[in-house]
């Protein structure tokens, strides 16, 4: 009997997890396991190590279910939820799409504003750019964080600031208000909508969101949060990098970085507006020649206009960021449980 035709054997989450990796094999399976929480991790091993006699029937249904998912997953990234039910319904017919999608939805909690997601951040900018910033906030918080970051930089300085600031501290909002007005916006990009409730916003919402707006709009946004609300300012400040947060690297992870920067224009642009220890801690993990070279590119490049140093400095903070997310450097964040042992 196919596992298809078969009646589905009641598992949960962690055991069907199990499961599949046993499925999968060692090879595969530690791959996968790398990429979990330590939690996680000492769960699930905990689970397959507890798991015997897993039968062939058993494991085919659970392959073929993960199978479903990430397909199904695949056709809501490329047009929504609506597009992978239509596709899927094709596929396998509508009851067992049916099944497949709400498996899908339990699982993954489709969130609010899923067509915004799908929408140019300028013409979703022209929909609510003269919203309450609070309302701004909310819809802003559920983008991707470059659309945010596009939407966010667009807006005047004084707006960017307070729309920041409320999605920073926006905890979570009553499934009633995001309905509202997920409502209004979906009518006017005339748009369809699965309506999930999924909480959004927070400290690391706006982060995310500031790691991917230009320089000038996320010095003007810390600037006046720093006047607005210390605390905040601070907490988010720790939480990202700036280009003079160089500073916070270790000698290795500075070399390492300097091994990916452009040093004959990136470099000698970046430098030209920046403290000194900044300037002293590159050129320690620099060679004498480097620096000599360094110096004299600064020397002979005569003024430059500050959009082209801000550019500058922020390519080197996204090497940063990358090898930061990379596992190449280490990054300290100021908090007491990053000892390096």
């Amino acid at each position: 009997m196919s596992a298809t035709a078969s009646r589905p054997i009641s598992l949960s989450g962690r055991q069907k997890a199990a499961i599949l990796l046993i499925a999968l094999g060692p090879e595969m399976s530690a791959d996968v396991m790398k990429h979990l929480r330590d939690e996680d991790m000492e769960q699930l091993t905990l689970e397959i190590a507890s798991t015997r006699n897993v039968g062939r029937e058993m494991r085919e249904q659970v392959v073929t279910e993960f199978h479903d998912l990430c397909l199904a997953q695949e056709y809501l990234d490329e047009g929504g939820i609506e597009y992978a039910r239509e596709v899927l319904e094709r596929a396998v017919g509508g009851g067992r799409a049916h099944e497949i999608i709400e498996r899908l939805t339990a699982i993954l909690q489709v969130r609010p504003f899923d067509f915004a997601r799908k929408t140019d951040p300028a013409q979703l900018l022209n929909f609510i750019q003269d919203e309450h910033p609070q309302t701004m906030a909310l819809i802003t918080a559920y983008l991707r964080p470059e659309q945010a970051a596009a939407v966010l930089s667009a807006l005047p300085a004084d707006r960017q600031v307070d729309v920041a600031r409320r999605i920073a501290l926006m905890d979570r909002t009553s499934p009633e208000i995001v309905q509202e007005v997920e409502r209004v916006l979906e009518r006017k990009l005339s748009s369809v909508v699965s309506q999930e409730y999924a909480s959004a916003g927070g400290i690391t919402s706006v982060v995310e969101v500031l790691n991917q707006v230009d320089r000038a709009t996320e010095r003007t946004i810390i600037d006046a949060l720093e006047v607005q609300d210390p605390e905040l300012a601070e907490e988010i400040r720790r939480r990202m990098f700036l280009f003079e947060d160089i500073v916070r690297l270790d000698d290795r992870s500075i070399q390492r970085v300097m091994r990916e920067v452009d040093l004959g224009r990136d470099l000698p642009l970046a430098l030209r507006v920046c403290s000194d220890e900044v300037s002293e801690r590159v050129f320690k993990n620099m060679s004498n020649r480097a620096v000599e070279n360094l110096k004299e590119n600064m020397e002979f490049m005569g003024p430059v206009r500050l959009r082209d140093v801000e550019e500058a400095q922020q390519r080197i903070v996204n090497i940063i960021r990358r090898l930061e997310e990379e596992g190449e450097i280490i990054v300290s964040r100021g908090g007491g449980d990053e000892l390096i042992v």
